[in-house]
C-alpha cells in the first residue's frame, strides 16, 4: 500500500491549528454581526452554467469542474470520449460536466439573491464564511482549497456602504492585532484609462494586465500589454498612470489631470474623494497617515466589479492581499434579475492565519483546551471524580478524567503536553474524607480542599 498523502493545495488541521483559525472566524463574525449583517450558506458545487464567464478567461481556467455520474456507461463511452476532446480543448461540455465547485462566495451570493429577490428585504447585508475552490499553482498563502469570508450588502447604491466595509477590514485587522494598508480605487478610472486607450474594449486587457504587476513588475507588464495589441503610444499612456505617486489627494489630482476630461474618470474621483472623506470624518486636506490608501495600480482582475475596489495587505511582510472586493452594481443581472446593486468584501482566512502565525499574534490561551485533568487513582476514585467533573462541566469548566488507572508521571506528562492548568487528585484518603487536592501545574503549588468547596469556591461557581 502507498504512503497516504492529500490533493496538491490542500491541508490537514490538527487541533491546535483548527483553534487559532477559529480564533479568526469568531473575530470576523463578531464585527459582521455588530454591523448587522445576517449569516448565510450556499452550495459547495453550483450549476457550471452558474460560475462559468464571471471571473474573466483566467479565473474560468480555474474553475474545479465536477464529472457527471455515470460516465463509465458503455453505451455514452463513444460520446463520452468526444466530450472529453472538448473539455480538453477549453470547451463545456454537460455530456462531461454539468456542476463545478464554488470559485468564490460573490456569484453564488448573486444567484441567491437572484432567486429569493422577492422575498428579500433591502438593503439586504449577508456574510458567508465557507471554502472555495481554485485550480491555482499552489505556493506560499495561495491554497487550492481555502476559506473566504464575505459581506456583502445589495440594493443600496448608497456610498456609506463603501464606508462601512472600509471601517470593517479595519475594525477586525486591529482586533487581530494585524497592521494594514487598506487600498482602494475605483474600475472607472481604469475605464477611462482603457478609453484613452482607444475604447472600452481595452478594459479587460489593460486591467488583467495592471493586476499582475505586483507580481511580474511594470517592464512585464508593457509586455503583455504590446502582446495583447497596444502601440507604444498607449503603453506609455499606460506607464504614466502607474507612475502616479504622492498623497491620496496629490494622487487624485494626477488622475484628473489625466483623464479627468472623461466622464467615466470625473464619477470615480469623486467617488474615490468621498469615501476617503467620509472614512476620516475629517476635512480633505488633512495630512494622509490613514489606514485607508489609493491605489492606482489596483485592478482587482475579476470582471463584475463596476466601482470602488478594495485590497488589503498586511504591512512589514511578504504575503499576498488578506482581503479584497468592491462594487458590482448589476451582478444579479447575470441571472436575469437586472438593477439590484451590490458591494462587498472578503477576508482571506488562509493568509490571515500565516500572517499571524509569522507575527506570534495569537493569544497564549488558544493552546489550552481543558482547564481541568482529574487524576485517575482506580475506580471508586475515578467514579467520584466523574461526578465532580460532570457539575464542573455544566458550569462551562472544560474537564477530562485520565483514561486509565496510571502512574502519577504518566498523568502528569499527559496534563504537560495538552498544557492542562490544573490536576485535582482523589485517591483513597481523599475519597474517605470528601476532600481532593487541587495542583496548580504551572507552579507547583498545591492545596487541600474540601471536594463541595471546589465547586463553591476554588472556581467560583
Amino acid at each position: 500500500m502507498s504512503k497516504p498523502s492529500l490533493p496538491q493545495g490542500t491541508r490537514d488541521f490538527a487541533p491546535d491549528v483548527v483553534r487559532k483559525r477559529q480564533y479568526i472566524f469568531q473575530t470576523i463574525r463578531s464585527v459582521f454581526e455588530r454591523h448587522g449583517f445576517l449569516p448565510l450558506e450556499t452550495p459547495a458545487m453550483e450549476n457550471l452554467e452558474t460560475l462559468m464567464g464571471k471571473y474573466g478567461d483566467e479565473g474560468d481556467r480555474l474553475i474545479f469542474k465536477v464529472l457527471n455520474n455515470g460516465l463509465d456507461n458503455p453505451a455514452k463511452r463513444e460520446q463520452v470520449l468526444s466530450d472529453f476532446d472538448r473539455v480538453l480543448e477549453g470547451k463545456n461540455s454537460k455530456g462531461i460536466t454539468e456542476r463545478a465547485l464554488r470559485y468564490d462566495l460573490t456569484i453564488p451570493f448573486a444567484r441567491f439573491v437572484a432567486m429569493n429577490h422577492g422575498t428579500l428585504s433591502f438593503p439586504f447585508k449577508r456574510y458567508q464564511i465557507q471554502p472555495v475552490w481554485r485550480a491555482d499553482r499552489p505556493q506560499k498563502g495561495r491554497y487550492r482549497e481555502f476559506y473566504q469570508c464575505d459581506a456583502d450588502v445589495v440594493g443600496s447604491r448608497s456610498i456609506w456602504n463603501e464606508v462601512e466595509l472600509a471601517h470593517i477590514y479595519s475594525t477586525v485587522f486591529r482586533e487581530l492585532g494585524i497592521p494594514v494598508d487598506i487600498r482602494i480605487n475605483h474600475r472607472k478610472v481604469l475605464a477611462a484609462l482603457a478609453e484613452t486607450c482607444g475604447g472600452a474594449e481595452w478594459t479587460t486587457p489593460i486591467t488583467v494586465a495592471i493586476d499582475k504587476l505586483d507580481k511580474i513588475g511594470l517592464e512585464k507588464v508593457k509586455d503583455e500589454l504590446r502582446e495583447r495589441g497596444l502601440d507604444e503610444g498607449q503603453v506609455s499612456r499606460i506607464e504614466e498612470y502607474l507612475g502616479i505617486s504622492g498623497s491620496f489627494s496629490e494622487q487624485l489630482e494626477a488622475v484628473q489631470r489625466l483623464l479627468g476630461h472623461l466622464p467615466s474618470a470625473q464619477q470615480g474621483i469623486f467617488e474615490l474623494k468621498s469615501v476617503y472623506e467620509l472614512y476620516q470624518g475629517e476635512v480633505w486636506d488633512q495630512k494622509d497617515d490613514s489606514d485607508l490608501k489609493i491605489d492606482l495600480t489596483l485592478a482587482r482582475g475579476l470582471n463584475y466589479y463596476t466601482g470602488i475596489i478594495f485590497e488589503v495587505k498586511a504591512m512589514n511582510i511578504q504575503i499576498g492581499s488578506i482581503g479584497g472586493g468592491g462594487r458590482y452594481d448589476d451582478l444579479t443581472g447575470l441571472f436575469g434579475v437586472p438593477d439590484i446593486p451590490g458591494v462587498g468584501i472578503s477576508f482571506g482566512v488562509d493568509r490571515i492565519y500565516d500572517v499571524m502565525e509569522e507575527k506570534k499574534l495569537f493569544p497564549a490561551n488558544l493552546e489550552r483546551s481543558t482547564d481541568i485533568l482529574f487524576f485517575n487513582l482506580g475506580d471508586d476514585e475515578s467514579r467520584r471524580s466523574f461526578t465532580l467533573m460532570q457539575k464542573l462541566r455544566s458550569q462551562g469548566v472544560s474537564c477530562e478524567l485520565f483514561h486509565e488507572k496510571a502512574k502519577f508521571d504518566k498523568q502528569f506528562k499527559y496534563a504537560e503536553k495538552k498544557r492542562i492548568p490544573v490536576a485535582v487528585i482523589i485517591g483513597g484518603s481523599e475519597l474517605t474524607a470528601g476532600t481532593c487536592v487541587v495542583r496548580d501545574l504551572n507552579t507547583g503549588e498545591q492545596r487541600t480542599i474540601e471536594q463541595e468547596q471546589l465547586l463553591k469556591e476554588y472556581f467560583k461557581l
